[in-house]
């Protein structure tokens, strides 16, 4: 079995690597981390019709068949952005996928939900203003003195997007992705659980981006199990360290 890693929105294959390695180190499983088009090394960028969810989702799947044997039974783990392609990895069947972890996810039915109504305007403010004015224009607005209010954390996260490498060129990416629906309805979810596939949904308190009920709803639809670990603001190394240990113990468990 592999196991495939999925980053989040304006981050790279280092994120997963990163946060998941320790847990990971010791697995006899093939561990693959891919870079989404217009993130980290990747070299394409193109139109607005390449970043819709099932696009970018077959592009990655198309990756790892090529890295991986044929028929190599998948563990998925995604965050954010990453969780949502791992579902529609997993719900399109793009994939042997033998279970999946979806960790701290943004998306849910609702297209362009209130959580992710920040990135089309920091991709506005990218393209108008570059990167230096469009921080400062940016800080001055509601949506992100909301989300810092609420979570110094998140608003440096968003504030990360300004200075993310080539981030005027991959604009594209905040205006786009977060117009996807991760999935149709709880319906939908339903069929991944009645295929028998296993899954562990990861859920933080006190983060805007990722609201703890997107993450309730989507392990009450698809039968998983929901793990709460600390806020970030709390304690990032608290965090962390329970994601860590709440993944392993999950992988031990479930096969």
């Amino acid at each position: 079995m592999a196991t495939l890693l999925l980053h989040g929105l304006g981050a790279d294959r280092r994120q997963p690597l990163e946060l998941f390695g320790p847990v990971l180190a010791d697995s006899p499983e093939s561990v693959v981390a891919l870079d989404v088009r217009a993130h980290g090394a990747s070299p394409l960028i193109g139109s607005a019709a390449d970043f819709t969810l099932p696009a970018l989702a077959a592009e990655l799947a198309a990756s790892a068949r090529a890295a991986l044997p044929p028929g190599e039974p998948v563990t998925l783990i995604g965050i954010s952005m990453g969780a949502a392609l791992a579902l529609r990895i997993a719900l399109d069947e793009l994939l042997p996928v033998r279970r999946a972890v979806f960790v701290r996810p943004a998306f849910s039915s609702e297209a362009l939900p209130p959580n992710l109504h920040a990135f089309p305007v920091i991709a506005e403010l990218l393209t108008r203003l570059g990167p230096a004015e469009g921080v400062e224009s940016f800080r001055e607005s509601s949506l992100y003195q909301e989300v810092a209010a609420a979570s110094p954390a998140g608003g440096r996260g968003l504030l990360g997007q300004f200075t993310a490498p080539d981030a005027v060129a991959r604009a594209v990416r905040l205006t786009e992705v977060p117009r996807n629906r991760a999935y149709r309805d709880t319906a939908e979810l339903a069929a991944l659980s009645a295929r028998g596939v296993p899954a562990l949904v990861v859920a933080a308190p006190r983060d805007p981006v990722h609201p703890v009920a997107v993450a309730a709803e989507w392990a009450e639809g698809l039968g998983a199990e929901l793990l709460t670990v600390p806020a970030r603001d709390d304690s990032q190394p608290a965090q962390t360290a329970a994601l860590r240990a709440g993944l392993a113990e999950w992988l031990r468990t479930v096969d």
